[in-house]
Order: C-alpha cells, then structure tokens, then sequence
C-alpha cells in the first residue's frame, strides 16, 4: 500500500517555534498574583491602614477571619511609611514547602495593598555561622525567584543598580540581617545604658535551673543587678573576643516570674569564635533571632511582620524590643508581627531534621530528590511554580491549624498543567505492532495540535510507517497467559486491541491484528503483526461499516525516541508518617520510585528536549527570575500522566519524571483499602486478574456518570420562583437488588419547560456530583439540557431526550470511547474540576444530537438504543 500525501519529514522547524511559543508563556510577567480569600490579616491592615486591597476572591462577605476579637486593634507607630512585608528565611537548609506558603503571601499581601506603596523585602536571617553557608543563601535565593516567576517583580527601592545576586521579585536588594550587625550592638548598648540588660556568667545548664517552669517562677541569676559600667565593660571584651565561647551572655532584663517563659530574662547575643559566611571574622558575638528580628524589621520599615504561629509566644518579647530601639532613637518605626497557621501536609513531612535524616541515610537521592517536599525537589520533579502559589491560596490564611492532603497540590499541579503541556504519545511499555500491508519505509506524517485548547502552541508532525509501538496494555491477548487467567474472555469493558479485533490508532488508521509472535520461553506476545485500513485515515469510518470504538496511542519505531522514565508517587504511604510506630522512616512508600527503561517517545519530543537543553546551555550565566530548568518543559503523556524532563537529561539520554498522574490514584473512603493503595500496587493485583501491561488512567468523560432517568413528579420549588423539584427514578438499587427511593433533583428551569411536559419524560441526568443544597432542598442528581444562548424570558431550554427503550440507570457512553468508569462521587475540588471541563465540551450538533467535543474529535453521547437528543435545538451549548 503506498500512502497518501507523502511529504519529506521536516518537523524540526515547527518544533522549535512551538517551544519558542511555550518558553515564551513561561516569560510573561502577570501582575494577578493574589486570589487569597479575604482574611483576618488583609482585614487588619485594611482597617489599620484605611488602604483597600485589591484582587482579592469575592466569597460572597465571607472570609477566612478566624482571628481573636482583639485582631484588629492597632499597634502604636506601625503604620509609618509603606505597606511592607518580608520574606526573612535562615540560611541553615533548603526551602521546602511550608516556605512556599510564607513566600507567596508575604509577597501576595504587598502587592494586593498597592494602593499603600506595597512591597516585599528579601531577606537572609544570617545571624548563626555555625550552620549557615553560602550553598544555601544561593539556593534560597533562586527558589524565591523561582516560586514568583511569571509575577511581575517590585520596582523601586535602593537608588544603586542590583547586583547579580540582588536581580529577583522582591523590592530593591536583598538584605541581610548581618547588614545590620552594628545597629544591633548598639541597640544592645542601649538597652544596658539603660538597665534593661545585662552580662551574665551562669552556663546554659544554670540557666535552665533557673528559668523555672510552666508553673513555678523563674530565679534572677546572682549577676542581674551587675552595675551598668560594669556590663557595658565586660560586653565591649565581648565583642572584643577576649572571652572563650560560652563564657558570657548578653541578657535582657525583664521578669523571671513571667508566666511567658520567653520574657524570663532572654539572651540576647552569646560568644561565637567562629568565620561567618557574609561578614568573615568581623564578629565574634551573635545576637539572638528573637532580638534582631524586630530590629531588622524595623530598620527596614517593615509595617506587618507576618510569620508563622510558633512565634506567638515570641510577640511579647518581639513587642519589648522594638519598643525600646524605637524610644532610643534608634529606628523611625515600630513593626507590628501577626502570625498565621503554618502549612501541614499528609503523606510527607517538613520538618529539617528528617529531612536531614532522609538525605543522610540515603533514604532519598539528596536534597532536590523529585520526591522531597523541598522546593528544589518539587521544581526538578516538574510542579510549575504557578501550581505550588495556586495551592497556598487555596489553602488559605487563617489561625486554626489544619493537615493539608497531599492531594489538594497534586490538583492544584494538574490544574496548571492542563492548561500550559503540550500534548504527546509516549509508550512506557512498548509492544511492536508490524503493519504487513505497508510499502516499505515510507513514513507518512500527520499534523496534530500541541494542545488540544492552546492554538498558539501550534501543531506537531506524527510519523507513521511500516513498525509502530503501541502500549503493552492496550492489546489483551485471549491466547496467551492473561486469556487463560481470565477464561478465555477479555476484560469487561475492554474496547482497545484483542486478536482478530481491530482498534483505531489516534488521528491515523484502524488496524487489526492477523498474527501474533510469541515469546518462545514465556508464551508473551512480543510483536502484533497487523493490517492497516487506507480508508479509515484521521477518524474517517467508511460508510456502511461500524465505528470501531477503541482508540489507542503509538509511536513510529524508526523516528521515536528512546527514553527513561522515572515513575514517582509518594514517598510516605501513612498520612502521618510515624505517628503508629514513632519511626517516620518505616512508613516510608517502598514503590515512590519505579524506573522503566526504554519508553518511546514521539520525535517532537525528543526535538523540544534538546531544544530546551540548548537553550539553557546558552544562558547558564543568566541572572534574576527568567532562569530556565530542564523541566520547564512538560508534556501530558496522553492517558500516562503529566511528565517534565529532569535535570540529568543528556541530548543522547533523555530522562523524563512523572509529575503528577492524569487524576488521583490515592483518593477514595478511608474503608476502601484499595482506594488507599498506591497505584503501582492496584497495577499488580489487576495483572494478576488479567489485565496485563499498564492500568490505563481514566479520561475525564469517563469519570462522569451520565445516567438515564425517568422524570416521576415536577412542581414548583416551595421557597423560590426560579427553580423547579423533580423526583427522579435513576435505577438506583441496593445491595439486595432492590430499587431505591427516587432522587430529588433541583433545577433552575421555572417557566422555560412546563411540567405536564416533564413527567414521564426519558431524560439525562448525572448521578456522581456531590449532593449540593439549593433553597433548603438537598438535590442529588443534575438534569442535563441544552440552550440556546438567549437571557431571560427569550431563552429556549430543552432536556436530553434518551429513547424509551433505553432502562433507567443504564450508563451513556461516549462514541469511540470505552465504557466509563465514573468515580462513586466527584466531591474534591480536583474532581470537580473534572465534570467542568467535561461541561464545557458539550455541545449540540447540527442534527440535534448531544456530542463531547474534546482534542478536535466529536463523539455522540450515546445510549444502548441510540444517541441522546434535543426536540428542536441545534449548534448550541449543554449545561
């Protein structure tokens, strides 16, 4: 067979302006970075400040305001100057999650308060050498710029041009506390001139014995009331390193009978004979975070210091400083900190110290690991950084703590990637499929769109020839060990491959399948030798012969890439690791990781990667925000999963890692244990049933359950005019068999269809929405009906119309596609996602029947008697 419209094979050019057009996406600055509900701390500053903020979500006069009645009060002097804020991590480790959160509100709340010149400072808290080091100051630093690009930056501040390390999203340079090193020994100075502080000689263990407890009062150490000249020499030896370390301290004098275990005379600097990573050997003493925070913050006009709840019983001590640095002159204003709930997340954990753990006894692959909740592990894994600020404002601000499923980022990641990855056909684990009618090596091309919604991203050219790949799991073979283990039958449900069948393969031919080579030792088939059907080119079905309704995925063998595919999932299988067995290492997913060799991918693939890898090569030295990372660049391995090319990536090895699966394999009732399993397990036990290969994941059509349904009664609704109550037979039976009570459905068509013509009428509904209460009613189904367009009393609104024969309850199908497999509820805000975007490609054709419009093809809704219909609409919307 010679094919048709031959043209040579040049996809390269369209390839790389394709990658220009997403990299270009990536580069465009967006100044809509706030979408966080309004909350207690907006509504501080707001009241305090009289400035409006803007961007805010409208949830109706509801807000996240959960603070005590005492919130809104104001603090003396801290409005002075603009609205600023702070982002003032130590550099002692890597940024994981939990500082993705105090970044992007930090940064969100100054730019949502424009109006009042708002900003956001950087700053490194470098106040202890013994654990800080420029590794991390770097690293810091890129994350930050990293988790605020596509926002545009804060303009302005200091009058001298940035330097490299000073070019990001915050306001001016980046700051150090160690910039103010000086101040803060006068400060120091101050408060001993004053009588607020002074030197101490009990070693630490004294000092606990003296602190006292929750319930008994602390002792004053016998050096407390040490004369003030006397302090003032011995600080000055201090600072002079005349002392070993540990000698003395510098303490604040205020009240060891403080039932704040904070104010019982806290240090405030102590003796470190150690190199620092910014100011060398200038300094020999250290102040204290809890004395130099306020003070830095208040150098720097910061009006709202916002951090995290631990520091609550900090505020005092925070409050008592800042006081004094300002009556001494000092400062020009008074910070104000106000704190939030921190950020817990199930299935992993933040805390440094098991990160550490983690990273040192080779738990992981050290600290950028794609399975580490660190910033670097999360932005090598391929999470864009605009899912990561999408998950912190859907998470919120608020003063209650709360645990964080895993799975609301893991939506939030889906969300973004939906929209900006390209599409393309990967084959994780290859079945050679031989088309016996093929001429030779001629290779045919077919133009297919980048993204099925993204016109801008263009088209990419798909080979197709004489030898193709095609997923292992998408051919079941009847004769071979998987048939014998399933009687001989293929799996309920299963449309794609079977011997002797036929199945489409995506935008090119149907083919069925004449032999199959086996595997002398194991009896697998290892090659499918096939004939391909000229007349069924891109979709078409020959008139008088069935649609084949399986459609599966391929890759060309002489123009496909080899790659390897790192398969993550996620690396704690307890919700709270270590909470049973108080070793958060035993719960650790012993399948997080599953590495397959040799997957095949498209050749625009493998032409973007390197297009991506040259271009990061070429600005290796590039400065700010527009840094490129290899995975910038992420695909939809259609029905795979969400994919982006690490970090190790070679133009002769390619290495792409799962990001996140096309929806959640974790999610499901706490009693569902196999709902709980991870997906690599639930693979194992359907294989052992017979369904060999890879479990394909579902497409979002097939998760909706569209029923069929007979309308039993229709009246008015008893508390509002607009909408209507219909009781509902959707075939629903118990456990026994037995029917149960009809549903209640209510729907917004008062005056757009009279009742007598409701009852007893076929129609469609859906069944696995999460029951939602309208006017005091519980509706738990949701009519189906297309309109025409129009507002008002001039709008035409019809039902979805199913023949009588058709039974209740009986599932819809979608042309071309296998039976759904609906979820028992989409409840979650990821699922919900799912039936509004299976919503907004429905549509009514020109012949009044209901289609699915999705990725160019066109698929009837279709019932066991024929489609599903309207009685007179056409070419409009369903709802």
């Amino acid at each position: 067979m010679a094919p048709p419209g031959r043209r040579p094979y040049a996809a390269a050019m369209p390839a790389v302006r394709a990658l220009f057009a997403l990299l270009l996406l990536l580069d465009t600055p967006s100044t809509d970075g706030f979408a966080y509900a309004p909350n207690f701390i907006t509504k501080i500053i707001e009241q305090s400040t009289g400035v409006t903020p803007v961007g805010l979500l409208d949830v109706g006069g509801k807000s996240d305001d959960d603070a005590p009645a005492d919130a809104t009060e104001e603090a003396p002097a801290a409005l002075q100057g603009p609205i600023t804020t702070r982002f003032p991590p130590e550099p002692n480790g890597y940024l994981h999650l939990g500082h993705a959160k105090a970044v992007s509100f930090n940064f969100a709340v100054a730019r949502a308060f424009a109006a009042g010149e708002g900003r956001c400072h950087m700053r490194l808290d470098d106040t202890n050498p013994s654990k800080e080091e420029e590794e991390y100051v770097q690293s810091i630093l890129e994350d930050v710029r990293w988790i605020q690009r596509g926002i545009a930056p804060f303009t302005g501040g200091e009058a001298l041009e940035k330097e490299e390390d000073d070019v990001g999203p915050w306001y001016g340079n980046v700051r150090k506390t160690s910039d103010y090193f000086q101040l803060i020994y006068d400060a120091a100075v101050a408060l001993i001139e004053s009588g607020e502080a002074f030197v101490d000689k009990l070693s630490a263990e004294e000092m606990r014995e003296y602190r006292g407890t929750l319930t008994e009062p602390g002792k004053e150490s016998p050096h407390r009331a040490r004369p003030v000249e006397e302090n003032l020499a011995l600080f000055e030896k201090m600072r002079a390193g005349e002392f070993e370390d540990g000698t003395y301290v510098l303490r604040a004098k205020i009240d060891m009978a403080s039932p704040n275990l904070n104010m019982r005379d806290p240090v405030l600097y102590r003796i470190k004979h150690e190199s620092h990573q910014a100011t060398g050997d200038e300094w020999c003493i250290y102040p204290m975070y809890d004395f130099s925070h306020p003070i830095a913050d208040a150098v720097e006009g910061i009006t709202h210091s916002l951090c995290t709840l631990e520091f609550e019983d900090h505020r005092p001590l925070y409050d008592w400083v800042a006081e004094r640095i300002l009556k001494a002159g000092l400062v020009e204003c008074q910070p104000r900190q106000i704190e939030f709930s921190r950020l817990n997340l199930k299935y992993t954990v933040l805390s440094k110290r098991k990160l550490i753990k983690l990273v040192e006894e080779s738990h992981v692959n050290g600290w950028d690991d794609p399975r580490m909740p660190t910033l670097s592990g999360i932005r090598r894994r391929g999470f864009p950084p605009a899912a990561l600020r999408l998950f912190c404002e859907r998470v919120g601000i608020s003063k209650s703590d709360s645990n964080i499923d895993f799975g609301v980022l893991e939506d939030c990641a889906r969300e973004v990637l939906d929209e900006g990855s390209p599409r393309a056909f990967a084959i994780l684990d290859p079945l050679k499929v031989t088309i016996t009618n093929w001429s030779g090596s001629t290779l045919e091309d077919f133009e297919v769109p980048r993204h099925p919604k993204r016109e801008e991203l263009g088209d990419r050219t798909v080979p197709f020839g004489k030898t193709v790949y095609i997923e292992r799991g998408d051919f079941f073979d009847l004769e071979g060990p998987e048939g014998e283990a399933n009687g001989g039958k293929a799996p309920r449900g299963f449309k794609r491959l079977l011997p002797g069948g036929k199945v489409r393969l995506k935008y090119a031919y149907v083919i069925s399948c004449d032999e199959v080579v086996r595997d002398e030792t194991t009896n697998e088939p290892v090659e499918l030798k096939c004939t391909v059907y000229p007349e069924t080119r891109a979709g078409v079905t020959p008139e008088g012969e069935a649609r084949v309704k399986g459609i599966i995925q391929w890759v060309e063998a002489t123009s496909g890439a080899r790659c390897q595919v790192m398969q993550y999932d996620r690396l704690f299988k307890a919700e709270e690791p270590g909470k049973e067995s108080d070793d958060f290492t035993s719960d650790i997913n012993t399948d997080s990781l599953k590495v397959i060799e040799n997957v095949v991918v498209e050749p625009s693939v493998a032409m973007d990667a390197l297009g991506m890898m040259a271009r990061i090569r070429s600005a290796a030295d590039s400065p700010g925000s527009d840094k490129l990372y290899h995975s910038d660049l992420t695909y939809q391995f259609e029905r795979s999963g969400y994919f982006a090319l690490d970090a190790s990536s070679t133009p002769d090895s390619l290495v792409f890692n799962r990001v996140v699966t096309l929806r959640d394999t974790w999610a499901g009732d706490s009693n569902n244990k196999k709902a709980k399993q991870p997906k690599q397990q639930q693979q194992k036990q359907q294989q052992k049933k017979g369904g060999g290969g890879q479990a394909p994941v579902l497409e979002d059509a097939r998760r909706v359950a569209l029923r069929a349904a007979t309308i039993l009664e229709a009246g008015p609704h008893p508390e509002a005019d607009s909408l209507i109550l219909c009781k509902l037979d959707c075939g629903d039976t118990n456990e026994a068999g037995e029917p149960e009570e009809p549903r209640t459905v209510v729907a917004g068509l008062a005056g757009k269809i009279p009742f007598k013509e409701l009852v007893n009428r076929k129609v469609v509904c859906i069944t696995n929405l999460k029951p939602a209460k309208m006017r005091g009613i519980e509706s738990t189904a949701m009519l189906l009906a297309a309109s025409d367009g129009k507002e008002g009393e001039d709008e035409t609104v019809q039902l979805l119309d199913v023949p009588e024969s058709v039974a209740n309850g009986e599932l819809l199908s979608f042309e071309d596609m296998e039976m759904g497999e609906p979820d028992a509820m989409l409840k979650s805000k990821g699922a919900l996602k799912v039936w509004d975007r299976v919503k907004s490609k429905l549509r009514v054709n020109g012949d009044g029947e209901a289609t699915y419009q999705d990725e160019g093809a066109v698929r009837k809704i279709l019932t066991s008697a024929g489609p599903a219909k309207v009685v007179s609409l056409t070419d409009c919307v369903i709802g």
